[in-house]
Order: C-alpha cells, then sequence, then structure tokens
C-alpha cells in the first residue's frame, strides 16, 4: 500500500523567514507538531514544535522575562530549521516510512512530488493508525 492512501494532505508551511513569533501562533492555531519551510513551493527544512520551544527562552510570558527572553522569538525559521529533510513521495510504500521511522530519529515524513513540492505528511501515527486497522480487519 502506498503512502498516498495513509498521509494527511493538510500541511502547513512557513517560510525561510518568518519570525518565530509567527511560529508559535501557527503551532498554536493548527495542533500540528511540524511546519514545513518552502521556498518558491520547495521543500527546504522542517521544525517541530520541540525544536520551537528549545529555540524560545522559558521565560517568554513570564513575570520574569526580559528583553533578551522577548527576542528570542525574533529569530527566524531558517535559523531553527532542520535542513536535510527526510522525504518520500506518494508511491513509496507504507514499509518505506516504517523503515525510515526506525532508523532515523524522526517523527513524520513530508511527502513531496517530483519537483519537490509538498503534497502531504505521514507520521509515525498514521502508520499505527494503518497497522490498527490491519489488525482489527483481521479479527474480523
Amino acid at each position: 500500500m502506498s503512502l498516498s492512501e495513509i498521509m494527511s494532505t493538510r500541511v502547513v508551511s512557513v517560510h525561510l523567514d518568518d519570525s518565530i513569533q509567527s511560529l508559535r501562533e501557527l503551532f498554536d492555531a493548527t495542533g500540528f507538531h511540524h511546519l514545513l519551510v518552502v521556498q518558491n513551493n520547495r521543500v527546504e527544512g522542517i521544525i517541530s514544535d520541540r525544536d520551537l520551544l528549545k529555540n524560545i527562552s522559558p521565560f517568554v510570558d513570564t513575570i520574569s522575562e526580559k528583553q533578551r527572553d522577548r527576542a528570542t522569538l525574533d529569530r527566524r525559521a531558517h535559523q531553527i530549521m532542520t535542513r536535510e529533510v527526510i522525504t518520500l513521495s506518494p508511491q513509496h510504500k507504507i514499509v518505506d516510512a516504517i523503515h525510515l521511522f526506525n532508523n532515523h530519529k524522526i517523527s513524520c515524513i513530508p511527502v513531496v512530488n517530483a519537483e519537490k513540492q509538498p503534497v502531504g505528511m505521514v507520521s509515525w501515527r498514521d502508520v499505527m493508525a494503518f497497522m490498527e486497522q490491519r489488525v482489527q480487519a483481521k479479527k474480523a
């Protein structure tokens, strides 16, 4: 079975120069755990919610906040993104994604077309949901 059958087609992307503050707002608004960084509609990087948390001062929005803490929100997406993005195409098999999840410290894989444009995203949760459906179908 191919990734196109289990991937999410809802993808949120940002630009290289978007501020961490705007990324923070996007994560809060969408509930997503990963944002794709694009330039000319091509995937250039990826940012996880964990990447964001590592790059924001823990004192932001607290009584102890100083100007230098607030300044962490002015950094840009290209400064915190992962540049070596592991991607797959919609035609790749689910087992290809499983192999990548097992051999790399990643929790999602952007799905891109031949032009490296994002068309979807597959997470380990998508794979687990698929596997659960398969097991349930065999029980019936």
